[in-house]
């Protein structure tokens, strides 16, 4: 029932933020995708109308709730690729190896239980020269703000649907791909977004 009532409340609660900021940074990290995409934690789809036609040749968007695979539906009937909804757990992809040309990771792995083995599975089903592209939300450099996060973590967690504020992704990331382009920004929720390739 909670994963139900999250996944209904998705979207109504992320409109503001996603109006204020958030679609301006998918759409321009996702102008980059190209190819054959798996996207890490679809969700409620919020990216799917964002993928520029043309350069990419389908998404396989992967998501363990059915919950929010139910209300992705709508936005891949619409999206401008063809999109394939996929329900499985980030950290056991049930694809070949060198599956794809681009994976994409947003505001997802905060929540995903074991982030590790998600970026090596990440790793394992791109192609070499591949292109990882992330947003995220991350732990705060600014003491104030980072005690901030630690205050209200657990109480976010337990209503977020196990969602860690301050969590950092970089550091996985980067040992296992070759971290590009990075922008950082600054405050009570800081923004994170990182192009890298994978080695051959």
């Amino acid at each position: 029932m909670a994963s139900r009532l999250f996944a209904a409340l998705y979207d109504p609660v992320m409109w503001l933020p996603e109006r204020w900021r958030l679609t301006a940074v998918r759409r321009s990290l996702l102008r980059q995708a190209r190819g054959r995409v798996i996207e890490l934690g679809v969700g409620t789809g919020l990216n799917l109308p964002l993928y520029p036609k043309g350069a990419v040749q389908g998404v396989w968007a992967v998501e363990p709730d059915p919950w929010m695979l139910a209300r992705a539906r709508g936005r891949a009937r619409r999206s401008p690729v063809p999109v394939e909804l996929v329900q499985a757990e980030g950290e056991k992809l049930p694809f070949p190896a060198a599956s794809f040309d681009t994976a994409v990771v947003t505001l997802v792995l905060c929540s995903v239980a074991d982030p590790w083995r998600a970026v090596h599975e990440l790793f394992r089903v791109l192609r070499p020269g591949g292109t990882l592209l992330v947003f995220e939300h991350v732990r705060s450099r600014s003491p104030a703000y980072r005690r901030l996060q630690e205050a209200v973590a657990p109480a976010w967690r337990r209503m977020a649907a196990g969602c860690r504020l301050d969590q950092d992704p970089e550091p996985l990331i980067a040992a296992r791909f070759e971290v590009v382009a990075r922008t950082y920004r600054d405050g009570p929720l800081p923004l994170l977004t990182l192009v890298a390739r994978r080695g051959r």
